[in-house]
């Protein structure tokens, strides 16, 4: 019936989409969800330009960056998707993702994602370790991470400032940084499970 599997897709997802009343919320993810499943790349993917081109607009793309699970993640990659997929891709961020291999628990801070980067986003899932008692600092961190977009946006003359990924003055100029931010969270942390402690039973 269809031309391509982009094409079936997009009608599919469309069609559902309308029946459901064109919710405020809807996602889908592609096939070729990150850089690395893109041929040749995400710009010049036959299928990204037909999921770009068929889904209608009210439709969030989810996108998980140069790969499955991502260490960065640029503007300049966000602004090439954006520009194929005709709207800001939802980042299904894997970063501390460990599904696939359970010896894997990330414990550190949100990082290596470029300021400014909510900009270009139309929503950010975070896919946490399996361990729930292991997620604190990651969704403590990428909450930190957030607060400093916001500041971001309500100033946007500090967009764009790659120093920022790593640079210790955080705090001081609104900027985010991780290592503060890893500071912030185990002090957090310490004051949860102190306090867990105490409670009767424990």
């Amino acid at each position: 019936v269809f031309p391509s599997l982009a094409q079936a897709q997009a009608s599919v997802a469309n069609e559902v989409y309308q029946e459901l009343g064109q919710p405020t919320v809807f996602l889908f993810c592609p096939t070729e969800y990150c850089s690395s499943l893109c041929s040749p790349s995400p710009s010049q993917s036959c299928y990204l330009q037909t999921i770009g081109q068929e889904l209608l607009p009210g439709i969030g793309v989810i996108w998980t960056g140069p790969k499955v699970v991502s260490q960065e993640l640029s503007a300049e990659l966000l602004e090439e998707v954006e520009a194929v997929l005709r709207r800001c891709p939802v980042i299904w961020d894997n970063l501390y993702a460990n599904d696939y291999d359970c010896r894997r628990v990330f414990l550190g801070p949100y990082m290596g994602r470029a300021p400014g980067l909510m900009a270009r986003l139309h929503g950010l899932l975070l896919n946490p370790n399996c361990e729930l008692q292991a997620n604190f600092i990651p969704i403590h961190t990428l909450g930190t991470w957030f607060q400093s977009e916001l500041g971001s946006c309500a100033h946007p003359d500090r967009a764009g400032m790659e120093g920022a990924l790593g640079d210790s003055q955080g705090a001081q100029d609104g900027s985010y940084s991780p290592q503060e931010a890893l500071e912030l969270a185990l002090r957090a942390w310490v004051a949860e499970l102190s306090q867990q402690a105490l409670e009767p039973g424990k």
